[in-house]
């Protein structure tokens, strides 16, 4: 998704920090509803991302999915999928390219997904 004017700006990663990019249309739509529902737990997930998003250290918030949902497919590659709980409704889904150091965000919604119910 190309920015446009009106949007806002993300900051380019510094000092080892993974490059966030959507992956999706309703990755950044979701992404903007999360941000204006609860902005200070999207800014805790984006710097979590950016800073280690494939961190263990809190599993109940940060984890890798399971099952069918542990890998996704992206440019002709798979990648593991992991998710963040920004809320306890609101998800972030995102693979990662630890070869290009990249997350992509697949999905972000501020409702829980069925399919991992």
């Amino acid at each position: 998704m190309s920015p446009k004017r009106g949007d806002d700006v993300a900051p380019p990663p510094v000092d080892g920090e993974w490059r966030l990019r959507f992956a999706t249309n309703a990755a950044a739509k979701g992404w903007g509803e999360l941000g204006a529902e609860a902005p200070g737990n999207t800014r805790r997930c984006f710097e979590a991302l950016r800073r280690a998003p494939l961190s263990t250290e809190d599993p109940d918030r940060q984890h890798r999915l399971r099952g069918r949902l542990a890998t996704g497919h992206l440019g002709g590659r798979d990648h593991p999928q992991w998710e963040y709980e920004v809320t306890a409704g609101g998800r972030v889904r995102y693979l990662v390219d630890e070869e290009r150091r990249t997350v992509h965000l697949v999905d972000a919604a501020t409702r829980h997904p069925k399919d991992t119910e």
